[in-house]
């Protein structure tokens, strides 16, 4: 089986892959509150930047030709568990119905300033 790497064109990160795509699955890096046209931080509260965080993800999907509609795992970084109920409030924003199987987790070093990191795991559509 192939192994194709993903990169968001528009993205300035210095990722070198955005995301993996191995057959009909795509498996995308962590994302963290990073606006991807300036490559910095975006400030804020849990609310914001999962906000961006799942923007980012969305992206990363439809580089690898899929979408957020296609999640079947998460796996999400909350540096404070006190979070977790403002967190969950926005992600079931964009997970209204079906949403993905999901772990969640207390990650009290994530980098910089940030609060959340996810990671998805989409099929192809």
């Amino acid at each position: 089986m192939s192994k194709e790497v993903i990169t968001v064109p528009m993205w300035t990160s210095p990722l070198l892959s955005h995301a993996v795509r191995v057959g009909d699955l795509v498996f995308t890096a962590g994302q963290v509150a990073i606006d991807p046209a300036t490559g910095q931080a975006v400030p804020g509260d849990i609310k914001v930047q999962t906000k961006q965080v799942i923007e980012n993800l969305k992206l990363v999907l439809q580089a690898a030709g899929t979408s957020l509609e296609n999640s079947v795992k998460a796996t999400v970084y909350l540096r404070n568990w006190e979070d977790f109920d403002a967190f969950n409030e926005v992600y079931h924003t964009y997970f209204p119905t079906d949403p993905p199987g999901r772990t969640t987790t207390q990650a009290g070093r994530l980098g910089g300033q940030y609060l959340v990191e996810i990671e998805l795991i989409a099929a192809m559509p």
